[in-house]
């Protein structure tokens, strides 16, 4: 009886907290129509209402987080593509290069490599529009190129050797986006995975991974999660699934009109068992904090680089009745330890978009010394006791300070200008049969080509082109000028093949993996950060 009793009194209190929000909700709402009808009716010039509303949308969601947004009916299949891992086009990868479309890579099975086009082709003109010496931007070219699975797009294209334009027919389809930017076995038998987002498609192209590095025989990894700005919730779950056992909390989420919610690992992974380093910057963020927060609770990992960037906020997108749509922030992420992810946003949107150059201002990325946690954000690791700290963001158990003296002001002028992949695209363009044939792989490519003197001779002559005033600048040191080298090495490499390749020689030089290389492969450095020792 008095069960029953306490029953129907949840249910009144319910129905009346309930009937009171609608109340208050519909009060609100007619005061927002009254002030559009006076504006409609009385305002002294012509309004857009529409736009009017959209503005108001905007300026509201800004004042609750910086994470909820509004997205137009324009942009939310847009907003969609990075994390849906496809769009629909061609297939084609380009740059423009002297006001005209260069291609600079063709996918795999796609529409265009089916009908012959290739790597080094220059589209001039598509369906019967001249787009060549114009002016076109990447937007323009994606607005003619892109279109619905099954349409056609006709193009005509200068190729070398060829004496007149050749036209192709091009029927569109789904093109993937790729998660993974690269992904080999280093020559110490370690797998290195470069990870951009957390993507639909992520899990598929990891598994496949995964499986070439079992295969292999390998089991350490290097995970780095630079720049990865995060995705799917899921994707990271599945991810740390690979590395920690059966039935382990990864992260849990709650808010306060969300009840928590565990999130836990679902298996033992395929490698539990060996050594992690993860690698991660101020351009990590969400899932990437995911990862990187559990694995580093459950001690399972290094991870090395800079504090992450602090975005522990929970979005779900909905629908509105044009068409667009709006990301609500519902709740807040939490590591297995109980850390808070997000950083503080109660100073407003402008200071919480500065935090990241307010960092750089204040040496955060140069010492590790010049962050101070409070002892309130104190937690410890579940295993080996070691203290962590939430307030925003994952602290590396290693840092990593940027290093400003990698590139000369000449190698800096050079990117500043965008005269360096310029200058890569025409050198591999007018160049590509030659090194294709020198070097049929990255393994020789790896170990035989060389940027001589002659290479960067043509450098300079077109750096002077662009009017860089190359006797003006303080000379590159050795350590510089060997830097710039690679790098420009790694570039042409993924001229020629991927992103895969790029990072195959970069690595060399990059003092991120330089330093996750040296830990994995020392025992009692790495036992040490893992412990906290």
């Amino acid at each position: 009886m008095h069960i029953r009793y306490f029953g129907l009194v949840l249910v009144s209190v319910f129905v009346f907290s309930f009937n009171a929000f609608a109340q208050d909700v519909n009060s609100e709402t007619r005061k927002f129509n009254k002030m559009l009808s006076l504006i409609d009716a009385m305002y002294v010039d012509s309004v857009e209402l529409d736009e009017l509303v959209e503005v108001a949308i905007i300026n509201m969601l800004k004042d609750l987080d910086p994470h909820s947004v509004y997205i137009s009916a324009e942009e939310v299949e847009k907003m969609k593509e990075p994390l849906e891992g496809s769009f629909e086009g061609i297939g084609v990868q380009f740059r423009i290069m002297d006001d005209t479309l260069l291609i600079v890579g063709v996918i795999s099975g796609g529409p265009s490599e089916k009908v012959g086009i290739m790597t080094g082709d220059r589209i001039i003109v598509v369906d019967d529009e001249n787009i060549a010496g114009v002016g076109i931007d990447n937007t323009g070219v994606a607005k003619r190129l892109r279109g619905k699975k099954g349409t056609v797009v006709k193009v005509e294209i200068l190729r070398r050797g060829e004496n007149s334009p050749l036209v192709f027919n091009i029927t569109r389809d789904v093109i993937p986006i790729y998660s993974i930017d690269a992904s080999y076995i280093t020559e110490d038998k370690v797998g290195y995975i470069k990870l951009n987002k957390f993507a639909r498609t992520t899990k598929q192209e990891l598994d496949s991974v995964f499986s070439i590095f079992v295969k292999a025989g390998v089991k350490n990894i290097i995970l780095d999660l630079t720049g990865n700005t995060g995705g799917y919730l899921d994707k990271a779950v599945s991810l740390c699934d690979e590395f920690i056992q059966n039935d382990k909390l990864i992260v849990y989420t709650e808010g306060a009109k969300m009840p928590r919610t565990d999130y836990k690992s679902t298996k033992e992974g395929r490698f539990y068992k060996g050594k992690l380093v993860v690698i991660v910057d101020e351009g990590s963020a969400s899932a990437s904090e995911i990862v990187s927060g559990a694995l580093q609770d459950w001690d399972r990992a290094v991870i090395v680089g800079r504090r992450t960037f602090g975005k522990g906020l929970v979005q779900r997108e909905m629908p509105l009745t044009d068409g667009s749509a709006v990301r609500l922030t519902i709740a807040r992420y939490y590591t297995p330890t109980g850390r808070l992810i997000q950083k503080p946003y109660a100073d407003g949107y402008d200071e919480y978009a500065d935090d990241i150059s307010e960092r750089f201002l204040h040496g955060e990325f140069l010492s590790k010394d010049s962050i101070v946690f409070a002892d309130s954000l104190k937690y410890e690791t579940l295993i080996y006791k070691k203290t962590v700290y939430g307030g925003g963001g994952i602290m590396p158990d290693d840092f990593i300070p940027i290093d400003t003296t990698l590139r000369s002001d000449y190698h800096i002028e050079l990117i500043r200008k965008g005269v360096l992949f310029n200058f890569v695209s025409k050198y591999v363009d007018s160049n590509r049969e030659d090194l294709k044939n020198k070097y049929p792989d990255i393994e020789t490519f790896k170990k035989k080509f060389e940027v001589n003197q002659l290479v960067l001779n043509e450098l300079k002559d077109a750096a002077i082109e662009e009017k860089i005033n190359v006797d003006s600048l303080i000379p590159a040191t050795n350590e510089q000028m060997k830097y710039l080298q690679i790098h420009l090495k790694a570039l042409i490499a993924g001229d020629i093949w991927r992103n895969n390749e790029f990072w195959m020689i970069y690595n060399d030089i990059n003092p991120f993996f330089l330093r996750a290389e040296e830990i994995i492969n020392d025992d009692k450095l790495y036992d040490s950060l893992l412990k906290g020792k």
